[in-house]
């Protein structure tokens, strides 16, 4: 029988973090999401991993200024060293001196591998999920978060999102239903500006991280290259690559969180 969540906000220099937490005395995971998402955009999108995990003890929770949580106009709030600050936090309030897997999308993915820069020893493994470009490729991205941050704040949120129906949706992504974004038109913008101030960390850190991990990625994204996450793997001394081509492969992503967690 599953757990009823409990549901609470966290405080981090200038946010509420809205957070629930599901308790089945198993271990400890945490799952994020991805820019402009959140924990209840994440699950219409078919990237709620943890939905129906049983017999763990698992805190998701929205970053600053995104889905429920709190944030303010400010680039360096949303940066990706800062969202790993916050994690440790959230982890250090939540499950005190133990490991947890960690488990998220592309920005939530970057957070988790910034953390585990800053405190390797914080975490038993990783399922990530959607690496975003990174090092050589991260250049073109920022720009073109720039310039949609300019452009949200010239043009307002709905011709934003009529512009970004143009784009090409990636093959695994068909039938997934439409979405907006999980964050509000005044914070958008400086979101995209963290993320453009934002880079993984170095592929010689990267490769200090022996954490077991699984690479989840799909094809044509360009927001979030294959190439991202081949490398990973090459870097990470214990990490395995699954790469995605239907719905029918990404709806087995969440099997591989049980399987990483070795529940089944």
């Amino acid at each position: 029988m599953n757990s009823p969540l409990q549901h609470s906000a966290f405080p981090v220099p200038g946010a509420q973090l809205s957070t629930s937490y599901s308790d089945e005395h198993g271990q400890a995971v945490i799952q994020l999401h991805g820019l402009t998402s959140s924990r209840q955009r994440d699950r219409l999108l078919d990237l709620d991993l943890g939905r129906g995990l049983s017999g763990t003890r698992l805190l998701r929770y929205d970053a600053r200024g995104h889905g429920t949580s709190t944030g303010r106009a400010a680039s360096t709030d949303y940066q990706w060293d800062t969202l790993a600050g916050d994690l440790l936090m959230l982890l250090d309030a939540h499950f005190p001196h133990e490991q947890v897997h960690g488990v998220g999308p592309s920005m939530g993915c970057a957070t988790l591998l910034k953390a585990a820069v800053l405190n390797p020893d914080r975490f038993s493994g990783f399922t990530l999920m959607l690496p975003p470009t990174a090092w050589e490729s991260r250049k073109a991205q920022a720009s073109e978060y720039l310039s949609r941050a300019e452009f949200l704040e010239t043009h307002g949120m709905d011709a934003f999102l009529n512009a970004e129906k143009l784009h090409a949706q990636p093959p695994a992504t068909v039938g997934t239903p439409d979405t907006v974004p999980d964050i509000s038109a005044e914070l958008l913008p400086w979101a995209y500006r963290g993320a453009a101030q934002s880079d993984l960390p170095s592929k010689k850190e990267i490769a200090k991280i022996t954490a077991p991990t699984t690479i989840l990625s799909w094809t044509d994204d360009p927001g979030h290259p294959v190439s991202t996450a081949i490398e990973l793997t090459r870097l990470m001394p214990n990490a395995q690559l699954r790469i995605a081509t239907t719905p029918a492969e990404v709806a087995r992503w969440p099997q591989h969180l049980r399987d990483d967690l070795q529940l089944d």
